[in-house]
């Protein structure tokens, strides 16, 4: 998937998902963006992100398959993707 944010073009970096959701927190620390779950907290205080196009702050938010995130300050653009089928 390509997101057009300001006439650039950016892909989503897939993130794949053994379980039927991830925790925003969870998903900064498996990205690399924090290194402890600690740090998600003041991370999210400091930083922008967007769930699906909607400012989120919220660590422990439930991200689920087809989700987009975005987090313009460190270029992070990810889509969930799960491997749990219903």
């Amino acid at each position: 998937m390509i997101l057009e944010l300001r006439g650039e073009k950016m892909a989503y970096k897939n993130i794949q998902i053994e379980e039927e959701y991830i925790t925003l927190a969870q998903l900064l620390k498996l990205t690399t963006i924090i290194s402890s779950g600690g740090m998600a907290k003041p991370f999210l205080a400091q930083n922008d992100v967007y769930l699906n196009g909607e400012l989120e702050d919220r660590r422990g938010k439930k991200l689920y398959d087809g989700d987009e995130i975005d987090i313009p300050e460190v270029d992070g653009h990810f889509k969930i993707y799960s491997m749990i089928t219903e």
